[in-house]
């Protein structure tokens, strides 16, 4: 089985078998609250898959939020480091991709759009699945103002995604798996750098 997580949008988790059969997918819409459900939705998931051994975890890169997106990937690799089986990084919007053209019979160019917060949207365009049935990206993911997001995409189809399928993504990465291909690298997809910061050296006080 393959086990996939994301955290770009909601949390999802869900498992398929290397043929994309679904065994099992647990979700929640919640755009925050990804640390408080994401255990209770693997354990679900797992039980609900029923017996038989996972060998890889599929992590959801994002694009997304820098802590949603930590969430996610941190609880993959937890779990995969676990069981001493690989991740196989996947591109979240290769799911949603896949989502639109297997189920929604989309043809043609068209891009997902999905919220990056602050105003902004985050696109990448695809047309149709390449040799391997993977979702054929045609522009990468790039983030744009939210009023500026149809002058951008001049007229190509546009797909406004607020959930993700983990199903989906799973499939993805058992395709890339049987193609010996890599859709992503270890990095996260943050497009925005975290508000966070280190800081500087303390200011000295004069006596």
């Amino acid at each position: 089985m393959i086990l996939a997580v994301d955290t770009s949008l909601g949390t999802a988790v869900s498992l398929v078998d290397a043929d994309g059969t679904l065994r099992s997918q647990a979700s929640a819409v919640d755009p925050l609250g990804h640390a408080e459900v994401i255990g209770d939705l693997l354990a679900r998931a797992l039980v609900d898959a029923g017996e038989g051994p996972v060998d890889h975890v599929v992590s959801g890169m994002g694009p997304g939020p820098f802590t949603g997106l930590r969430i996610g990937i941190a609880a993959a690799r937890a779990f995969a480091l676990g069981r001493g089986i690989p991740v196989v990084p996947v591109p979240s919007h290769h799911a949603a991709a896949l989502t639109a053209i297997e189920h929604d019979r989309i043809d043609g160019a068209f891009a997902i759009v999905t919220d990056a917060r602050r105003r902004e949207v985050a696109i990448t365009v695809f047309a149709g699945m390449d040799a391997d049935g993977i979702p054929a990206v045609v522009a990468e993911t790039v983030l744009v103002p939210r009023v500026d997001a149809d002058a951008h995409l001049d007229g190509i189809r546009r797909i406004d995604v607020d959930t993700l399928s983990a199903a989906d993504l799973a499939r993805v990465g058992a395709r890339a798996l049987a193609a010996g291909r890599t859709l992503a690298d270890s990095e996260p997809l943050y497009l925005r750098q975290p508000d966070v910061t280190m800081p500087g050296a303390p200011k000295k006080v004069g006596l």
